[in-house]
Order: structure tokens, then C-alpha cells, then sequence
């Protein structure tokens, strides 16, 4: 008889709701973490602190830059690093905190330390063995490292997100390395507490895979707030000399290269599955090439009894759509029907505005036959203009035949609360015309999705 009936291999996001899950439908469950906390990446280095230092810099920025002082409120703000750092750090010791108090509410047993597999139904743990009738595999993912650029986190001179986040000061000059979601954010938190900040992308604009009016708008606006961009720019080496780096950079196309020198520097170009260690041979499990595990439509991977979520298997690496798949793969183990539709996945970028998109983009709902499109800009948004927050817009794309909404696009300053609404009407299979005939709250940031749908009939009202 085995130890337990589900053995779930990582604490983060996907991991601990699957533990969850499976506890409250009656298996015995286990959790295997190495962390001296739980929440994986996502709470302890990842969404949720880059979140408080978003959140704490926009307060500090919105004093420092005057435009509280347009509304009446005049403040000279003085920066407290290590309170800030503070605050962070009280958010993701309550939340991993709390975590903790479910697995013990819900009776999941935590197993410290790493796993690697036996066999196909034994694992190891820091010298002793477990089996189970399955295991769901969520151990997450990490940094993608630069080939030749070392990141020493100690130093701050050359750091990834994690060492990003510790910064003991306010660098004078950043260079970020990628142009995506974690780079902009994490930018934009340093830029706003005083730092000059210059981002280099290889590709033509930053945010790949979103919307390409989004792409274009979101570069106007952050470069109105000060960051520098070099488009179709690849670094070709980083080299510490004393305290600053000097980073060699040319035209991703080739041509003449140039030298930027940066007190710190953030490498960002992505995240890599966490597999390795595990032993999957072991279980009779190899991975792609891009290291993921492959699974089929249930989370079943090719051996019996092995299941895996999140970071380690294709697909977008949100958080979100980890803790979907983790409800669901659980669900599955039960004997329940889990499901989730990966068509309808929001994506957000928590900087200011906030961006946020769910579905197909333009330029892929053209590529599969005719639509119509409806766009709204947050100028003309009541509340939007009541809160001085202009810029951005919101886009509701919809098939040309059937009106039905194939993707919404949009950058709010509650952009990221906004495109739920979204998602779940095209979980619905809700039409343009749907949400235009739904009544939204006056006054709303809402309402702008409202209008932009009743754009895709050439009929919206305030425009």
C-alpha cells in the first residue's frame, strides 16, 4: 500500500492549490517543497513582492513626479528603502504564512526538500523514500541565464528578478536586458524611485506575443515616463569593472557595436522549466526541447500515475494558469471531471497603466479569417479622466461573421481587474453586441470595454 495517494512535487502556485484540491476530495496528500516557505517562486521572489514594490513606488513616484500635487495634494516625498523593502517582505511572510495554515487545516503534509524520482511510483527526499498512487509534477521554473553574463545577486551589479527585488539602493543608471513583462515591471519600479533606466530588446518592440497596437501604445507611454529603449539590440557581453558594468551591445541585424555603462543589470529574458534533478528517466519521463514535460488534455503525462502543471508543461508560465490546471489535474486524480479552457487565459503587466489581454491578438484573428474591431481610448473614459489616469485604451476584437469575441486588449490603470470581465464573457461565448447590451456601473473604468464593444458595430457613444 503507498504512503499517500497523491504526492504533489513543488509549492508554488499550481502545486499547493493541487494539494489543496486533492485534500478536500478526500485524498491523502503530500507536498514536497525545498524552500524554508511555501508559495514557490510566485510568492516568495516572484508576483507577489515585485507586486508591493509596484504598488509602494507608485505612491512615491505619483508624489515625487507633481501629479498629486495637480489634485491639490502637495507632499515632498522622502524615500525609506529599507521600510519599503519591509513592507515587501511582511506581504510574502503573511501570504507563504498562509499557505502553510491551509495545508494544515486541509491536512496536506509537507515533505521538506527535493525530490527525484526512484520509479515511476517512488520518490526520495533528502534520504528517505515515498510512494504514491500518483504525483502531479509543478516544480515550477527559473531565470533564463544570458550565455556569458554571469548573475552574481550578492553584488547588485549583475542580478536577475530575485536580486532585483534586494537592491540595497537605488541604482543611478539600470540597464534591463529584455523587454518583456518582468523587465518592464521591475524597471519601472527603479525608474520611479530614481534611476535612470535603459532597456535593451532584440526584438522591434517590446511585449512579444501581445496585441501589436498594445505593443506600440505601451512603448509611447513608458517612454514618456522616462525609460529608454534600444529595439533590435542584442547584447554580446557584460563585464564588471569595479562597481559598474560596461555591457557591449550591437544591432541585433549586425553592425558597428557600442559600450553602455550601468551600475546594475538586469538580466531578463526569460524562464526555463525547473526538471532538472528530478530523475524523470527514473519514471520513464523525458522532456521536449524546450524542457517541458508533455501532457495530454487531463495533465496525464506518458507514464501511468504521473501528472504535471505550470512552469514545466507547454503553455504560458502564469501563475494563474497554474493554479487552473492545478485545481483541474486534482479534480481529474479524484475522479471528477477538471477542465480548463487554455484559450481564455488572461495575461497582465502590472506596471502603470497596468496592461492586460486575454484571446487572440489582431494580427492572429485576421490570420484565421475576417473580423471587426472596436477601440476605446480611456481619454474619453469618464472616470478614467475624473482620476487623471489618459492613457490607453481598450480593444474588443470579434469575428466578422458571428460577432462572437475572440480577444480583448487593453491599458488601464485597473486594466488587470478589468479584463476578468472579459474572460469570463468569452468563456460564455459571449458576443461584442453581448457586452455592449450588458449595463456597466457610470462612472467606470469599465465602461470603456463597454464602449469598445459598441465600437465593433460602428455605434459607440462617447467617441
Amino acid at each position: 500500500m503507498a504512503d499517500f495517494d497523491l504526492i504533489v512535487i513543488g509549492s508554488g502556485p499550481g502545486g499547493y492549490v493541487a494539494a489543496i484540491r486533492a485534500a478536500q476530495l478526500g485524498l491523502k496528500t503530500a507536498c514536497v517543497e525545498s524552500r524554508e516557505t511555501l508559495g514557490g517562486t510566485c510568492l516568495n521572489v516572484g508576483c507577489i513582492p515585485s507586486k508591493a514594490m509596484l504598488h509602494a513606488s507608485e505612491y512615491f513616484d505619483a508624489a515625487a513626479n507633481g501629479s498629486m500635487a495637480a489634485m491639490g495634494v502637495n507632499v515632498k516625498p522622502e524615500l525609506d528603502l529599507e521600510v519599503m523593502h519591509g513592507q515587501r517582505r511582511d506581504a510574502v511572510k503573511s501570504l507563504t504564512g498562509g499557505i502553510e495554515f491551509l495545508f494544515k487545516k486541509n491536512k496536506v503534509s509537507w515533505i521538506k526538500g527535493r525530490a527525484a524520482f526512484t520509479s515511476a511510483n517512488s520518490i526520495e527526499v533528502a534520504g528517505q523514500s515515498y510512494t504514491a498512487d500518483n504525483f502531479i509534477i509543478a516544480t515550477g521554473s527559473s531565470v533564463t541565464p544570458l550565455p556569458g553574463v554571469t548573475v552574481d545577486n550578492d553584488k547588485a551589479i549583475i542580478v536577475d528578478s530575485t536580486g532585483a527585488l534586494e537592491l540595497p539602493k537605488v541604482p543611478n543608471h539600470m540597464v534591463v536586458i529584455g523587454g518583456g513583462v518582468i523587465g518592464l515591471e521591475l524597471g519601472s519600479v527603479w525608474r520611479r524611485l530614481g534611476a535612470k533606466v535603459t532597456v535593451v530588446e532584440y526584438l522591434d518592440q517590446i511585449l512579444p506575443g501581445m496585441d501589436g497596437d498594445v505593443r506600440k501604445e505601451a512603448n509611447k507611454i513608458f517612454k514618456k515616463q522616462g525609460l529608454v529603449f534600444k529595439l533590435s539590440t542584442k547584447v554580446t557581453g557584460v563585464e564588471v569593472k569595479g562597481k559598474v558594468a560596461l555591457l557591449t551591445v550591437e544591432p541585433a541585424a549586425g553592425g558597428a557595436s557600442e559600450t553602455i555603462e550601468a551600475d546594475c543589470v538586469l538580466v531578463s529574458i526569460g524562464r526555463r522549466p525547473n526538471t532538472d534533478g528530478l530523475a524523470l528517466d527514473k519514471a520513464g519521463l523525458s522532456v521536449n526541447a524546450r524542457g517541458q514535460i508533455e501532457i495530454d488534455h487531463e495533465f496525464r503525462t506518458a507514464a501511468p500515475g504521473i501528472w504535471a502543471v505550470g512552469d514545466v508543461v507547454p503553455g504560458p508560465m502564469l501563475a494563474h494558469k497554474a493554479e487552473d490546471e492545478g485545481i483541474a489535474c486534482a479534480e481529474n486524480i479524484a475522479g471528477l471531471t477538471g477542465i480548463i479552457n487554455h484559450a481564455v487565459i488572461p495575461s497582465v503587466v502590472y506596471t502603470w497603466p497596468e496592461i492586460a489581454g486575454v484571446g487572440l491578438t489582431e494580427e492572429a484573428a485576421k490570420a484565421k479569417g475576417e473580423v471587426k474591431v472596436g477601440k476605446f481610448p480611456m481619454l474619453a473614459n469618464s472616470r478614467a479622466k475624473t482620476n487623471h489616469e489618459p492613457d490607453g485604451f481598450v480593444k474588443v476584437i470579434a469575428d466578422a461573421a458571428t460577432d462572437r469575441v475572440l480577444g480583448v486588449w487593453c491599458i488601464a490603470s485597473v486594466a488587470g481587474t478589468m479584463i476578468a470581465q472579459a474572460a469570463q464573457a468569452m468563456e460564455f461565448g459571449a458576443t461584442s453586441e453581448d457586452i455592449a447590451y450588458t449595463c456597466h456601473a457610470h462612472p467606470t473604468h469599465s465602461e470603456a470595454l463597454k464602449e469598445a464593444a459598441m465600437a465593433v458595430q460602428g455605434k459607440p457613444i462617447h467617441m
